[in-house]
């Protein structure tokens, strides 16, 4: 089908498209139109990775906007998030607006309801829906991307609840369903009320095979002579022998340690391959990556970058990983090797994809597992990319000829598994029943199992009555916690009066009768986007206090709740922290297991461990040295504080919801962890451009507080803050009346000191954005501490 064929687009659509160099629809985009994708008609696309998902997607939107409506793209990550919507901003020069919605999970975020073209993930628009956003009712049409991450344990219950939910609001919405593995399409398109689209029509040919010896052996039949030289590791022999055609190389390998040794060793492939101009770009990236970071993980991804070669899993900074994606996508980096966390969405194409590790270690079965089908499909599915690769390949490595066997049976002749829905456990029903309630899509224990009967599980359940069941456990649950509050049904009626109730008339009753309404409570833990179970932990902590709460005490309540992923304890470390639970144990909230409920007590030692990781940073230790202390990334740091923030800052909602006496203290540690400073600098650093480095060298100095930068001697403050462009800015943000620095020279002297663990002092270093050169140059640069 040719692009002039299309009908029902903005004007200056087609031009768009064309002026992309797309003249004709591939055959899924093309079966998509016939479908109905532009005359508003709901479809699940199962068609493979690099095949036009987003050309369907963007064909069902611009026509719902061109009829008067509004479009929402669902994605499953925020980087997904952002990556759409600059494709998605190209459409405002044909007069189709878009914009993005991921975190602050408690605004509506009124302004999107001028966009044509809203693009979330699925949280913020689960959060959406329980902050009543008005501009959900006015939605025609909702794409979902990756659908088949409804099977995820965490993440899925959200996105198919939002789903249902989306389309109890619009009846009429248009649905479009996208994903490369889903192995029971049809399902999926059933419950959606959708035609299906399923084809495994790609634009340039995939061929999956399984390496041995020294041979490739491919699905078609085909084999690529690939030895390995001597010592050489076979996922460096193919890294090599596709580096020396001029292609690109994924390794998906299965932890963070497997894959920064991977990448150092395939640094010394890729090195070979290099231009002298692409060394002296990887080199202006690898400053870039050590300036966001004075880490060990940060140098030895700089290192391997200045090589060619990049490892990327969760331990790095969103800054780090965009480096990587986009140096990537470019091809000056030659090969990543990644945790699965790569193949989640993100557009990072390779000529060769290669997985390494087809286990990972899996505690429920007490040792290495196998991988999924359909998450090995997602990792071989980033191979080739239509316009730089002839072909795409995906490889496994076997060991010997048996294995060899086995992965072409376990996954290179296999389909994936099923998407099954995980709403039926407990932890993710409480939470999306309780919003349910709070947002008013059920006022009735009827009208409660009536929407959870739109559900994916519902569709898919096999068990009679276990949805009913467990809905009925969790609206125990949420009773007992006071989120909730129950009338009518049964046992509000007909007792006393005499009359014969059978067991069957008392369960219609029941049904029919019983109102649920969230408390005022129930209202603002569903608002602030907690588990009710968070809450519970929050607001028994918060009663259990009889004195002020200390900063750790607090950051150890929010740490051991299930929104906070805690640190777990190393071998040896139960002691360590044991030991730290007896010096400080007044000092925490709540209800402490005995030592000898061992899994309850090492439960309540790992968030102790977290808590002591969160009070560091607020004490101003430097991030080398928290990151090396707990052995994590500085992804994994800016993680736990970002956390820590959001559910302390829902701690103080819920401390003023409940009359609590310690909400200041409360507010003042999530000011310190936000900040990462102590109560001394908090004021400090409520001016602009001032973090924790900063103000501690300010204070140090005798500028103690705002009202100090404004009278202050400007000379002083330069000595301090070095760049006179940052100087300004932070007498500007200041409020002072003149913060020109035009002819002032630094005073001479001392610009002040270091504190006890910190080496944020007065002299640069890798991270410091703070010389001369880096704050006149770049305000931009930044670590986790510097702004």
């Amino acid at each position: 089908m040719n692009v002039e064929e299309l009908s029902g687009l903005p004007p200056g659509a087609v031009s768009h498209f064309r002026d992309q160099g797309i003249e004709e629809l591939y055959p899924p985009q093309a079966e998509a139109v016939e479908a109905g994708a532009t005359e508003g008609d709901s479809l699940v696309a199962a068609v493979p990775t690099a095949s036009g998902k987003t050309m369907i997607a963007a064909l069902s939107m611009l026509s719902a906007v061109q009829r008067g409506g509004k479009a929402l793209y669902i994605v499953p990550l925020r980087a997904l998030a952002s990556e759409k919507k600059a494709e998605f901003e190209a459409y405002e020069e044909f007069g189709v607006t878009a914009g993005v919605a991921t975190g602050n999970y408690e605004s509506t975020s009124d302004w999107l309801a001028t966009k044509d073209i809203v693009v979330a993930t699925s949280e913020k628009v689960d959060s959406l829906v329980r902050n009543g956003a008005d501009w959900l009712s006015d939605l025609t049409c909702v794409v979902s991307d990756e659908v088949h991450l409804i099977d995820d344990r965490n993440r899925g219950p959200t996105l198919e609840v939002t789903l249902a939910k989306l389309r109890k609001l619009n009846p009429d919405l248009q649905t479009v369903a996208l994903s490369a593995t889903v192995g029971n399409a049809d399902e999926i398109a059933d419950w959606l009320d959708a035609e299906l689209v399923e084809t495994d029509w790609r634009p340039i040919d995939l061929r999956m095979g399984v390496h041995y010896g020294n041979a490739l052996n491919f699905d078609d039949g085909s084999t690529r002579e690939v030895p390995v030289e001597g010592s050489e590791k076979q996922e460096a022999a193919l890294v090599r022998d596709i580096l020396q055609e001029g292609g690109s190389s994924l390794v998906f390998v299965n932890s963070r340690r497997n894959a920064e040794a991977a990448a150092r060793r395939l640094g010394k492939v890729a090195s070979r391959e290099l231009t002298p101009e692409e060394e002296d770009q990887l080199a202006e990236l690898a400053e870039e990556i050590r300036d966001d970071s004075d880490t060990e993980t940060s140098k030895d991804l700089a290192d391997c970058v200045e090589r060619g070669s990049a490892f990327h899993h969760a331990g790095l900074s969103s800054t780090q990983r965009s480096i990587v994606e986009d140096a990537f996508r470019d091809r000056l980096l030659k090969v990543i090797s990644a945790t699965p966390t790569l193949a989640a969405g993100v557009n990072t194409p390779a000529r060769r994809v290669i997985v390494r590790d087809w286990r990972r270690f899996d505690p429920s079965a007490g040792g290495m597992a196998p991988l999924d089908v359909l998450e090995v499909h997602q990792m071989m599915g980033r191979a080739g990319r239509p316009g730089l690769d002839p072909y795409g390949e995906a490889v496994l490595l076997a060991k010997n000829h048996d294995e060899s066997q086995e992965l072409f049976d376990r996954y290179v002749w296999a389909d994936p598994e099923p998407v099954r829905s995980k709403l039926a456990a407990e932890p993710a029903l409480r939470t999306h029943v309780l919003a349910t309630i709070a947002s008013g899509f059920a006022r009735t224990r009827e009208g409660l199992l009536e929407f959870l009967e739109a559900t994916l599980y519902a569709s898919q359940s096999s068990e009679p009555g276990r949805l009913e069941r467990v809905a009925d456990d969790v609206l125990d649950y949420l009773e007992r916690n006071d989120f909730i509050e129950r009338s009518g049904g049964a046992s509000d009626a007909g007792a006393g009066d005499g009359a014969f109730t059978s067991a069957a008339d008392l369960a219609e009753q029941n049904d029919r009768e019983e109102e649920l309404e969230a408390t005022s409570l129930g209202h603002t833990v569903s608002r602030l986007y907690l588990d009710p179970m968070s809450a519970a932990e929050i607001v028994h902590g918060l009663e259990s206090a009889d004195d002020r709460p200390t900063a750790l005490g607090l950051y150890q309540l929010v740490s051991r709740t299930p929104d906070m992923y805690e640190l777990y304890l190393r071998s040896g470390e139960d002691e360590k922290f044991g030991e730290l639970y007896y010096e400080r144990e007044a000092e925490l909230l709540g209800d402490a297991p005995s030592e000898f409920e061992e899994e309850r007590f090492e439960d309540w030692l790992a968030a102790l461990k977290t808590g002591k990781l969160l009070e560091d940073w607020a004490e101003e230790d430097d991030e080398e040295r928290i990151t090396e202390r707990y052995k994590i990334g500085p992804g994994d740091l800016r993680g736990k504080v970002d956390t820590a923030e959001w559910l302390l800052g829902a701690a103080e909602s819920l401390a003023r919801e409940i009359d609590s006496e310690w909400t200041v203290a409360v507010r003042e540690a999530r000011a310190r962890v936000e900040h990462g400073v102590g109560d001394e600098l908090l004021e400090l650093v409520s001016v602009g451009g001032v973090g924790r480095k900063r103000a501690r060298r300010l204070y140090e100095a005798g500028i103690e507080e705002p009202a100090d930068l404004r009278n202050a001697d400007k000379g002083v403050i330069l000595n301090v803050l070095k760049g006179k462009k940052t100087a300004e800015n932070i007498l500007e943000n200041a409020g002072r009346e003149d913060p020109s620095m035009d002819e002032v020279e630094p005073a001479s002297g001392d610009a002040g000191g270091t504190t006890g663990d910190s080496s944020a002092g007065d002299e640069p270093n890798a991270n410091d954005a703070e010389t001369a050169e880096s704050a006149d140059a770049d305000e931009s640069q930044s670590s986790l501490g510097d702004f």
